[in-house]
């Protein structure tokens, strides 16, 4: 009987199973009838059962008995219900959504619909981030929002980005602030781009003022992916493995070439040969020390797995990720980075609504090694250009060289040991950023948010240097520890209460008013010691080290980044028929980094906007006009970008004894002022006027955004000028302005041919730079000597009337060709000009016409500012097949080029110097080689470059399989391959003309440049 039972049951099984449905369909717009891809097909009261629609709009679902309804959903169309009723086949035609169209952006502490925004703001996808498969999101923004210039500090994997807005505004920190999920940070290179949902830059005054004292520089607004109401649950998996190699090298001389231009220097300098012309033609090639230090095929990767979704109560988003980049310098034992993600984002719904909870939560652990990548005395590249091809790289036993011997110079190390020898670290570091919320609507349209976000960091790193010798100059005779520990945390309380509401209808108000408070704390503990037990960088622990001598111990602690911050604010946005836009905002901020008398700044703006499309005489624009707003804007914001308590007087006790009376040896404690205190100092001020309007035209198909704007930035946080006898330290005063003036375009056109969708983008932006009133006797902000060669004096300022870091230095007319050309180059009193110049020598512009050369005759040579930033984005798919283009590049501005220490007469040349002068009519351009570098030894426009460059930053070509794997399951699995740097159209001689390098105020500085490398790829994205 048993057995009978079971068999029905199994019979029973058997026609469930069996009496499963299929059921197929295509889903379309109803505007254009064509394919809507990607949208959810599910089953209503079972989100479980779901899939999506392929590239032609097509999908397949498998049914439990063919009479369930399905629910298809889709971002900008109206949700349809549609009952199966047992057919196999079900095509359905979804509605344009005209709300949901509305977009919305984000704005400082909510969002807005962008039709009504009156500020100037610029907007970029996350998805449009994450295609461009860098490592950092804001290289990935690089050339997609105008006015906004993006350029790399250095090409080392996990190095900073440089961030310029509008210009160049003050010579202290110009970095933008950044505000991820509503936190405020100074960077977001711990961010995976493939947790980005969008990226909003606040670009003028009137958007940014609602931020107040952090916003003189921009806003970035970060926001993290989230999940959404009744959306299936997703997964997500991507990622790409990659290439990468030098783009472009730098030639330098071999060993003929060298010993060649050495013996010219001799010549030229009154001195015998170094080598005869047997010796030259029996060298060899000698080292080539670009090719020695620089590896290939460094690998890059990423992969990150990610999951989204929610119900009608609650929705999440989490993520978790890995980054992997090697460098092109030295490898991945010198120079690499890794980083481990996560994220998990949700919101919680209670009481209808009425109450909802949640948080953004985002964690990162980074491992990184690398090389120095500084000045000219922290830059590991710099050997490379400067060490003769002479120089071995290992000894007969397989030892890295020793030159101490050498009978050429022995004072030159071997660069590639220097660079191993001098780079051993190791540094972690772990973040953790965001926020928990609460947010109450009692009742409708009034909502209060009270948010706890913070910014915590950990971060450890340890060094280890090596006993070793390579020149009588470069040796280290201890082996030698240095260890650092730090954390700290940033914690701000917001609270928001908004109301929305509208008066007869057609006058719609918006009011918000919060408050902010901010502080952060942190402190240090570094030490060093030498002569460690185990000499490896695997044990290099300061409790490792044996020597227990004081006076070659260091050890010191303290605390940093203290700093307190209270802040008020509101904003009122009205819109009659949303037709006519005004938007007002004033912000308080208290801030301890200043006294008493200057502690409160106060930040207002205000902007309006007209619809012009709304109005009764615009209807026969309708044609070919769909939407045109005039915007304008003013507001002030500030910066307090000096570290806290610098208004305050500092007394120091150490080393500070006295010998009073008429006994030696008796010494008394005394103490003296090391910095002197100015309470009245307060922020900087960023005054700005925008004017622009956005158009849509030819039935939305094209769409232009144009912005004139007026930028001054004054009360520059500086130090004072005082004579070395006031026995202190200078105090931060205000002082100095500088206008940014200028203009954005975008442009952006999609259109379609049949299954063929494409897209145009271009932006550009011009912007003029100026320094006003600086209030110094000589009306100049100096720069650092030093920087470009040993002992090398000023080459940069700022000055009245003139850029931020401006090039200062000579003009040179040409080379003197003949003795004749020296003799006739004569001041107005019959003098000669250059009385010790000789044929092959350059001749120096006598710019104030009074016969000599000399510091008076020196002008601006060069502007390190672009006049022109642009961008150019190509996008096309046909069916499965999707292709990409980015383009970037500046105009308009200079580099200073300086590889070479001019100091010494024999470091190596590129191979530029072939084209010297060694001869009348050989060269107008490049003067003489001799042993002292005199030619090179005053800065002139010698060593200004042209720094215009187009940079083809990424280029993508990808398929998506999912229509051919015909899974239910699978919504997507696109595969692509793309090439980073592909190719960069300039004239810039160097490895790479995107210098973000930056000395105090200077900028497109190439001391050694670590240029970003070109990268070929492949990757994955897969939709579950």
């Amino acid at each position: 009987m048993r057995k009978y039972l079971l068999l029905t049951w199994l019979l029973c099984l058997c026609g469930v199973a069996f009496a499963q449905h299929t059921v197929r369909g295509r889903v379309t717009s109803q505007e254009d009838g064509g394919a809507v891809i990607g949208a959810t097909v599910s089953v209503k009261g079972n989100a479980t059962l779901a899939t999506g629609t392929d590239v032609e709009g097509n999908f397949q679902l498998s049914l439990p008995t063919g009479n369930e309804t399905l629910v298809v959903t889709y971002i900008g169309f109206v949700t349809q219900e549609v009952a199966v009723n047992g057919r196999p086949q079900v095509n359905i035609v979804l509605k344009t959504d005209a709300k949901a169209l509305e977009e919305v952006v984000v704005v400082g502490y909510g969002v807005q619909q962008k039709k009504l925004v009156t500020g100037a703001t610029a907007q970029v996808k996350g998805d449009d981030i994450q295609k461009q498969s860098t490592t950092d999101p804001l290289q990935a923004l690089q050339g997609q929002a105008s006015g906004v210039q993006i350029s790399s500090t250095s090409g080392q994997p996990g190095e900073s980005m440089r961030v310029v807005i509008r210009g160049l505004g003050t010579i202290g920190n110009a970095s933008p602030l950044y505000v991820v999920d509503g936190v405020l940070t100074g960077d977001i290179s711990y961010l995976n781009p493939a947790d980005i949902q969008s990226i909003d830059v606040l670009k003028d005054a009137a958007s940014a003022a609602i931020y107040g004292s952090q916003a003189a520089n921009g806003v970035v607004l970060i926001t993290t992916r989230t999940g959404k109401k009744g959306q299936p649950a997703q997964i997500t998996f991507d990622s790409y493995t990659g290439l990468q190699n030098l783009g472009r090298k730098q030639e330098m001389l071999n060993s003929r070439e060298y010993a060649t231009i050495m013996n010219e220097a001799n010549v030229n300098s009154g001195r015998l040969p170094a080598f005869t012309n047997e010796q030259i033609a029996a060298m060899g090639e000698g080292t080539d020390w670009i090719d020695q230090i620089f590896v290939k095929d460094a690998v890059t990767q990423n992969y990150s797995l990610g999951a989204t979704g929610g119900t009608d109560m609650t929705t999440f988003s989490t993520a978790l990720s890995y980054t992997g980049q090697e460098g092109i310098v030295g490898g991945k034992n010198l120079s690499n980075y890794e980083r481990y993600n996560f994220r998990f984002n949700s919101e919680h719904s209670f009481y209808k609504d009425i109450l909802k909870f949640g948080e953004h939560l985002t964690f990162s652990y980074i491992k990184r090694n690398g090389i120095r990548v500084g000045n000219q005395y922290n830059n590991s590249l710099r050997g490379a250009f400067n060490t003769s091809p002479f120089v071995q790289v290992y000894d007969a036993e397989g030892n890295f060289f020793d030159n101490s011997n050498s009978t050429w110079f022995n004072g030159e190390a071997n660069p590639y040991a220097q660079l191993v020898y001098d780079n051993q670290n190791r540094r972690n570091n772990q973040r953790l950023l965001g926020d928990v919320y609460l947010v109450l609507e009692p009742i409708k349209n009034l909502r209060f948010r009270t948010s706890f976000g913070i910014d915590y960091s950990a971060s450890e790193s340890r060094s280890f240097t090596p006993i070793y010798k390579l020149s009588i100059y470069a040796f280290n005779n201890n082996s030698r520890v240095n260890q650092f520990q730090g954390k700290g945390q940033s914690l701000i309380w917001d609270n928001l209460l908004t109301y929305n509401f509208n008066v007869n209808t057609n006058h719609n108000f918006e009011v918000m008013a919060g408050t902010s408070a901010f502080r952060s704390d942190g402190a240090q503990l570094s030490g060093a010691n030498i002569n460690l037990v185990l000499s490896d960088l695997e044990h290099a622990y300061l409790t490792n080290a044996s020597n227990t001598d004081g006076t070659t111990i260091d050890l010191t602690g303290e605390p940093w980044a203290q700093d307190r911050r209270m802040s008020y604010f509101g904003r009122l946005n009205y819109n009659f028929k949303e037709t006519y836009l005004i938007n007002a905002t004033f912000r308080a901020d208290g801030s301890a980094r200043f006294g008493r008398n200057r502690r409160w700044g106060y930040f207002p703006s205000i902007s309006a906007g007209w619809v012009v499309t709304n109005e009764t005489f615009a209807d026969g624009a309708g044609d070919w006009l769909d939407y045109f707003k005039l915007r304008a804007s003013w507001g002030q914001v500030g910066s307090q970008n000096i570290d806290p308590y610098q208004f305050v007087s500092l007394v120091t006790f150490a080393n500070t004894n006295y010998i009073f009376g008429d006994k030696e040896g008796i010494l008394t404690p005394g103490a003296y002022i090391s910095r002197l205190g100015n309470d009245d100092v307060k922020w900087e001020t960023s005054e700005q006027t925008n004017i622009g309007f956005d158009a849509n035209f030819l039935a939305g198909k094209l769409s232009v955004n144009f912005d004139w704007y007026d930028k001054t930035t004054k009360d520059w946080l500086i130090r004072a000028p005082i004579l070395a006898t006031a026995g202190a330290d200078a105090p931060f005063i205000n002082g100095g302005d500088v206008k940014n003036s200028g203009v954005e375009l975008a442009l952006a056109y999609n259109s379609n041919v049949g299954d063929f969708n494409y897209s145009i983008g271009v932006n550009g932006a011009y912007n003029k730079n100026r320094v006003r009133e600086i209030p110094t006797n000589d009306q100049i902000i100096h720069g650092d000597p030093n920087v470009l060669f040993d002992n090398s004096l000023e080459f940069y300022r700022a000055q009245n009337g003139y850029p931020i870091g401006y090039f200062w230095g000579l003009k040179t007319d040409g080379i003197f060709q003949t003795e004749a050309d020296v003799a006739a180059y004569r001041g107005a009193e019959g003098n000669l000009i250059q009385p010790t110049a000789q044929p092959g020598d350059v001749r120096f512009v006598d710019l104030n016409g009074d016969g000599v050369i000399d510091n008076a005759d020196r002008t601006q040579i060069g502007n390190p500012n672009p006049d022109y930033t642009f961008g150019i984005n190509l996008s096309a798919n046909y069916k499965g097949f999707d292709f990409s283009l980015l383009a970037s590049g500046v105009a308009g501005n200079q580099l200073v080029q300086s590889y070479r220490n001019q100091a010494s007469q024999y470091p190596n040349f590129t191979t530029a110097i072939l084209d010297r002068w060694h001869g009348p009519g050989s060269s107008n351009t490049m003067p003489r080689v001799t042993t002292d570098n005199r030619n090179w030894a005053t800065f002139s426009d010698l060593y200004i470059h042209d720094g215009d460059f187009l940079r083809i930053s990424n280029i993508s070509l990808g398929y998506d399989f999912g229509k051919l794997i015909n899974k239910s399951y699978l919504r997507q699995v696109r595969v692509y391959a793309s090439v980073q740097n592909l190719f960069t159209f300039t004239k810039y001689e160097g490895m790479d003309p995107e210098i973000g390098y930056s000395n105090g105020f200077a900028s497109g500085v190439d001391l050694g440049y670590y240029p970003r490398p070109r990268t070929v790829l492949v990757g994955t994205n897969i939709k579950f």
